[in-house]
């Protein structure tokens, strides 16, 4: 054992980081083999080998959960981060804050332009001379796309924002509930459009009481009496999610009316219906309720601190109305428990989306709450009182629900089994080993009812891959670029796989014309994040065997003609996102914590991590093409260009369309638009997943992967 670590370690002093990391000094911390072991890891046992590759394996430094901001930012601009082809990045990646990673970007490009793979033989891990590094903003001789920072950093269509006087309305009380609801008819598409498109992937209510409540509604209207609030609220929050399922197509042909108007009227009632339930101080869930189903549209793809908030006050509402405590401890009918149920476990998805997008981490721990998962039953059982309402061991009306809320509870135990990960207090193998049981478990337990000829359950079948894969990838990303010690292979291979799979179930959901219907929400599940990672590694290992699979989905998401090679693309991807958030973290002004900046090593002049709070663009480095800095407007809230507040940034050249990639000989001209950055994507060259797969498995199944022995390396 002596021998092995001591042969690691010297391994390690000449061995160069993956490729994609940063120049960072190792950590100082102690490694987990003088940590005692206790007794919390529910892991299966460890064996020596796993042991050492845990020993010498740390996650990157460059990425933490809390950040810090300089006093002069711009609170006017929107905080969604930097939108490229389908992908928007916010301050975080994953959950992380990765304040350098324009840097961690630009040592990407400078180590595969200088030849060098990090763990190709021969290489001695002797820094880059200067001369051979580059610090351009462009990539020399090819063609550069470029877009104004209002195309990028602005909301883009999926984007609803909160009124501002939605918690604070004043004293204007006098809105009547007729300025905002639609005729009968068009309540009554709007309804039947919430049942198709909106009541089974986010479901909240049960049906049948929803059915009654709606004649009840119109019942007091034709009467000319006004119905109770808590009413008002529930069925105009329906109404509201019904429309942001629709098309602009969609409501043009059976409404009249554009898309943008109906939102926005239905938005406006709902936050009046909610006000005038007290939705602030409310004991009734129904009201709770129809609260939530107000925030499910607005947290999907696009979410801002202002979405955060709301949620977190929705959770200690509902905390003080004690649907954290299951309803069964209460003498409760089976509907008012089923109800209770599914209200906290849609709190739960939306917290854990919005911690994701805007951190810093849950607010719902596991420990604090007791309410049950809904049960996997039809809701017609719940009004027959000869029925048992005990899980089905088939497809019900709650199933979809069902298997994303255990997605999202394991999730939840992850994201804090990471926490005490790096306190090393678990190990990296019991966490996957938990990932792999639940995997194993979920499939057991759900394969066998779905039909692969049922849309709604090939839905469910792509919601599970994205569920499950994205435990993996939580647990496993921070460790490809690790500054301190190689990944080992089959560890690399499962993350590899994962986010394969990931974007290829991704893209199913959203391409495949039988999901139409529920593609509205796709934002929710699966943000591509997972491309960055797979762009980097396909860069630096072109050629990978799953190659072709990743850039099918790489040209996808990121809008790519597949006529440039592959070099082309990735740099231009590559250098893209990293102008476009260098401009951004200089507008959110991120501080960098002194011990990550401490960490940053002053060697490798190709690095920029020299500056602290965030990428510095006075010391840039601007090639003759791009000229001096000038003057950039911020975005303020509502995606419109600020003249008041301004930034030094480098100097654009003539305005092309934003995901408009050109080949290496095709001349630039001046005459095209900025556009936005979410352009209509042709679907040629997709890759083929069959209806219902997961996409795992192609090249490497996870569960054939053996957590005990070490395995030969994959490339």
């Amino acid at each position: 054992m002596l021998e092995k670590n001591l042969e690691r370690e010297v391994s390690n002093r000449t061995t160069k980081h993956h490729i994609g990391g940063a120049h960072v000094l190792p950590s100082s911390q102690p490694s987990s083999s003088a940590m005692p072991k206790t007794e919390n890891d529910d892991g299966d046992d460890d064996d020596d080998d796993e042991v050492e590759d845990e020993e010498a394996l740390e996650p990157t430094p460059l990425a933490a959960l809390d950040a810090g901001y300089e006093d002069n930012g711009d609170d006017e601009m929107m905080d969604l981060g930097v939108q490229m082809g389908k992908m928007r990045i916010t301050d975080r990646i994953g959950g992380w804050i990765r304040p350098k990673l324009v840097d961690e970007l630009n040592d990407t490009l400078n180590d595969v332009k200088a030849g060098k793979s990090r763990w190709s033989s021969g290489m001695n891990g002797e820094p880059v001379p200067q001369s051979q590094q580059m610090h351009s903003a462009s990539v020399e001789g090819k063609a550069k796309i470029q877009a104004s920072p209002k195309s990028y950093i602005g909301p883009g269509p999926d984007y609803i924002a909160p009124a501002s006087s939605f918690f604070f309305p004043g004293t204007n009380m006098s809105t009547s509930l007729m300025d905002y609801l639609p005729s009968k008819t068009v309540a009554d598409q709007l309804i039947a459009q919430y049942y198709t498109a909106v009541h089974y992937v986010a479901k909240i209510v049960h049906r049948p009481t929803m059915e009654a409540q709606y004649a009840l509604f119109w019942s007091n209207i034709a009467s000319g009496s006004e119905p109770i609030p808590s009413l008002q609220a529930i069925l105009f929050a329906a109404m509201f999610s019904a429309a942001v399922s629709l098309t602009n197509e969609q409501t043009m042909q059976r409404l009249g009316t554009t898309k943008a108007a109906l939102v926005d009227s239905l938005r406006s009632g709902t936050e009046m219906a909610l006000s005038k339930a007290n939705f602030l101080r409310t004991t009734k869930v129904d009201t709770m309720q129809a609260f939530v189903m107000y925030l499910i549209p607005l947290v999907r793809a696009e979410v801002s601190r202002a979405h955060s908030a709301l949620v977190g006050t929705a959770i200690r509402l509902a905390e003080c109305m004690g649907l954290h405590r299951d309803g069964s401890h209460y003498s409760m009918t089976p509907i008012e428990i089923h109800v209770r149920r599914m209200v906290w476990h849609q709190l739960c998805f939306l917290d854990q989306r919005t911690c994701e997008a805007t951190g810093p981490r849950p607010q719902i721990r596991k420990e604090d709450y007791d309410t049950k998962l809904p049960a996997n039953v039809n809701d017609l059982d719940f009004i027959d009182p000869n029925a048992s309402t005990e899980d089905r061991p088939y497809w019900t009306d709650n199933t979809l629900f069902r298997i994303r809320a255990e997605c999202m509870e394991i999730r939840r135990q992850v994201w804090f089994d990471i926490m005490a990960l790096d306190k090393k207090k678990k190990t990296l193998t019991s966490v996957l080993v938990r990932v792999q049981k639940f995997r194993n478990s979920l499939e057991s337990r759900y394969f066998p009812m779905l039909d692969e000829k049922n849309p709604l359950q090939v839905f469910a079948r792509h919601v599970m891959a994205l569920g499950v894969n994205g435990l993996y990838i939580q647990v496993l990303h921070r460790y490809l670029f690790s500054t301190t010690t190689k990944m080992p292979d089959r560890l690399r291979q499962v993350l590899i796989e994962a986010g394969l799979s990931q974007m290829e179930n991704a893209i199913a959901l959203e391409t495949t014309p039988s999901l139409a219907p529920w593609s509205w929400y796709k934002g929710a599940f699966n943000q591509y994040h997972s491309a960055l990672l797979l762009m980097v590694e396909v860069y630096a290992y072109p050629m990978r065997k799953d190659a072709p699979r990743i850039w099918k989905c790489l040209d996808y998401i990121f809008d790519i003609p597949p006529h440039l090679s592959p070099k082309q693309k990735a740099e231009l991807v590559i250098t893209d996102l990293r102008d476009r958030m260098e401009i951004f973290h200089q507008m959110r002004r991120v501080r960098a914590t002194t011990q990550m900046e401490a960490r940053v090593s002053s060697l490798g002049s190709a690095s920029s991590m020299r500056g602290k709070g965030g990428p510095d663009l006075s010391s840039h480095q601007y090639s003759s093409e791009q000229g001096p800095p000038q003057q950039i407007p911020l975005v303020d809230s509502f995606g419109q260009m600020n003249q008041q507040s301004i930034l030094t940034a480098p100097a654009a050249p003539p305005l092309i369309p934003q995901a408009q990639f050109q080949p290496q000989s095709a001349q630039q001209t001046d005459t095209s638009t900025p556009s936005d950055s979410r352009q209509n994507s042709v679907t040629t060259g997709l890759p083929a997943t069959a209806p219902g797969s997961t996409g795992a498995g192609s090249d490497v199944l996870m569960d054939d992967i053996d957590w005990v022995s070490k395995e030969t390396s994959s490339y």
